[in-house]
């Protein structure tokens, strides 16, 4: 296995029962909601490996999230993850994680219906971490290679906070995270 994988894992089991903002869900539920919404879409490898690792940001960090939504809950854990997620698993992985905080900020541009169906929390972090999107914003998101696959993770992200919802273990993601690491 390689030595991510029990990284992985361990940060998972030492942090993930961390608040998720106001959240009815923990970190680590809602990882494995996310990548099982991934799992049942059919999704590719890397596509599960970054739902299920699209907030390991939060988790990399010495600093909890806040349980309230009244603090600034824009920590940038999407700019924290990223490299760390370049390096082990490459621009597929890396870059909707990336960019999954961006693509809540574009479905709120260009869906005003969008922005209605975030939960509390989404929705002070979408103000926090600036609102709609310029024009230029837009279109320079909508430039990134990975950018739909963003889209596609933000929506799981969306609905990823159900209380109580069985999933499997992180453990049953490890053949996703394995195929999806760098060569």
């Amino acid at each position: 296995m390689n030595p991510v994988i029990p990284i992985i894992i361990d940060v998972f089991e030492t942090r993930g029962t961390e608040a998720y903002g106001s959240e009815a869900v923990n970190q680590l539920e809602h990882a494995l909601q996310c990548a099982s919404l991934a799992v049942e879409s059919g999704a590719t490898a890397p596509l599960v490996a970054a739902a299920l690792l699209h907030d390991i940001g939060h988790l990399l960090g010495e600093e909890q999230l806040p349980a309230d939504d009244h603090a600034d809950l824009d920590d940038r854990h999407e700019e924290r993850a990223h490299p760390w997620l370049l390096e082990h698993f490459g621009p597929a992985v890396a870059d909707p994680v990336r960019l999954h905080v961006a693509a809540k900020r574009y479905l709120c541009t260009v869906d005003p219906d969008y922005v209605s169906a975030l939960s509390p929390t989404s929705l002070k972090s979408y103000h926090d971490q600036g609102g709609n999107m310029s024009d230029v914003e837009r279109s320079n998101f909508e430039a990134e290679p990975h950018f739909r696959e963003a889209v596609t993770l933000r929506r799981w992200d969306d609905i990823a906070k159900a209380p109580g919802l069985e999933t499997p273990a992180v453990t049953f993601f490890v053949p996703y995270l394995e195929k999806s690491l760098r060569p």
